[in-house]
């Protein structure tokens, strides 16, 4: 007895618009989280002030980011990748290069990122507040996105001037590195005072770069001859 297959006609499925939805009110939501973190600090922010902002019901925070800490880690996220670290990332970890193009690299991935279109002033107000009143999130977010930046530019310090990774002199370098690197990050308002004629556009920044790298290789250069000779 023959068994004849019966032929089942699939309709095309429609794309659903869940996911664009999900998506949009993540965006929102971490949009007014910014806005509300750099106003009131992580422990004054309520989810009922960000949900409002956001046009968003206040079980949007639970089922999108889990709690308060995991939006605020995020949003955190959010503004160090807005600060460059992304750029700055790549720079570091490309393993062509020497380790002074290590170093220019992160100096240039990190100014140049001052310049790319204008950004919500609460991302600095942000990062600004964390520093002054660390949270949690912060030591999250320096794991993954600042200490692999750091690490290698420590390698790279290290291998020039010929002194180990723990070194004091090592650290030292890479913390005055990275000062005048922040220095231009978050001294604008400062700068705009002392100096209203300087200007950060890309010109400038590129640079600005170039300064702090020469500035700074010098000294190095000058420690690994020393300790060649000595």
């Amino acid at each position: 007895m023959a068994h004849h297959a019966s032929i089942r006609i699939s309709t095309p499925v429609r794309p659903s618009a869940k996911p664009k939805a999900l998506e949009l009110t993540r965006d929102k939501l971490i949009e007014a989280a910014g806005q509300v973190f750099a106003e009131r600090g992580y422990r004054a922010a309520t989810i009922r002030e960000i949900c409002r902002r956001a046009g968003a019901n206040v079980a949007a925070v639970n089922y999108t980011f889990g709690d308060k800490m995991s939006l605020y880690t995020e949003v955190l996220r959010h503004s160090m990748r807005a600060a460059g670290q992304a750029a700055a990332m790549s720079a570091a970890l490309d393993s062509s290069l020497s380790p002074e193009g290590t170093i220019r690299g992160v100096i240039r991935a990190r100014l140049m990122s001052l310049c790319q279109g204008p950004r919500p002033d609460w991302h600095i107000r942000l990062v600004m507040h964390e520093f002054s009143h660390p949270t949690p999130a912060m030591g999250r977010v320096v794991d993954e996105g600042m200490r692999p930046i750091y690490d290698r530019v420590r390698k790279a310090v290290a291998a020039i001037i010929g002194l180990p990774l723990d070194h004091e002199t090592t650290r030292l370098s890479v913390n005055s590195i990275v000062g005048q690197i922040l220095f231009y990050t978050f001294s604008q308002p400062v700068l705009a005072r002392l100096q209203p004629e300087l200007k950060l556009t890309p010109d400038q920044l590129d640079r600005i770069a170039d300064h702090i790298a020469e500035f700074s290789l010098a000294y190095l250069k000058k420690v690994g001859h020393g300790k060649s000779h000595g």
